[in-house]
C-alpha cells in the first residue's frame, strides 16, 4: 500500500508542479487578453452562469502548458535517475519524449476538463465563485473541490496503466488530501484568497 501511495506521488509530481505554477501564472499581469471567462460570460438556460468568472482561458490554457512542461522535465529526471519503475505512465509503455509530452497533455486536459462539472453544480446552487457553502455541505464541497480535477488525471493515469476501479478511487482520495494540503500552504503564502 505505501509503495502504491509513493508511486502515485512520482506519476502525479507533474500535475502537483503544474497546478502550483498555474495559480502563481493567474495571479501576474501577463496575458491578460486570456483572462476571459471559459463560458464568455453566458447564462445556462436557468439563467445563472455556465461556469462563472473563475474559469478562464489563461488559466485552462495554463494547466495545458505547464503540464506538458513538467511532464518532460519530470519524465526527463524520472529516466536519469531510474525511477521510471515507480511512474504507473512507465510500467507498460517505453519512456520517449513523445509520450512525455502526451501525458503531458493529457494531464493538462483532465485537469481542467474535470474541474468544470463542478463550477457547473455550484453556479446551479448559487455558490459564489471562490466560495463554499456552510455546515455540512461545505464539508462535501472542500473534498469536491479538491478531488474533480484528480478523477481527470487519475483516469489519464488509467489510459496508460489498468489502475482498476480500487486503486483509481484511492487515487483520488490520496490526491484530494494533497490537494487539501496544498491549498492550505498556498494559503498561508498569501497565493490563495481562501484556505478553501
Amino acid at each position: 500500500m505505501a509503495k502504491m501511495i509513493l508511486m502515485m506521488y512520482v506519476t502525479l509530481a507533474p500535475t502537483i508542479l503544474a497546478g502550483i505554477a498555474n495559480m502563481i501564472w493567474c495571479k501576474t499581469k501577463c496575458c491578460q487578453l486570456l483572462c476571459v471567462p471559459m463560458d464568455g460570460g453566458k447564462n445556462f438556460v436557468d439563467g445563472k452562469r455556465w461556469f462563472g468568472d473563475n474559469k478562464t482561458w489563461k488559466g485552462f490554457i495554463g494547466y495545458l502548458v505547464f503540464n506538458t512542461v513538467f511532464a518532460v522535465l519530470w519524465g526527463t529526471l524520472c529516466h536519469i535517475v531510474g525511477w521510471d519503475g515507480w511512474n504507473f505512465f512507465y510500467l507498460e509503455h517505453e519512456p520517449s519524449l513523445m509520450l512525455d509530452l502526451l501525458i503531458g497533455f493529457l494531464l493538462g486536459w483532465g485537469y481542467s476538463l474535470f474541474e468544470l462539472p463542478n463550477s457547473f453544480l455550484k453556479r446551479r446552487l448559487g455558490i459564489t465563485p471562490g466560495k463554499t457553502l456552510h455546515g455540512a455541505k461545505k464539508i462535501f464541497f472542500v473534498f469536491w473541490d479538491q478531488a474533480d480535477s484528480i478523477f481527470g488525471c487519475a483516469l489519464v493515469v488509467w489510459l496508460f496503466f489498468d489502475l482498476g476501479i480500487g486503486w483509481y478511487l484511492l487515487f483520488v482520495a490520496v490526491g484530494a488530501a494533497t490537494h487539501i494540503l496544498l491549498n492550505m500552504l498556498l494559503y498561508f503564502a498569501g497565493l490563495r484568497k481562501n484556505m478553501f
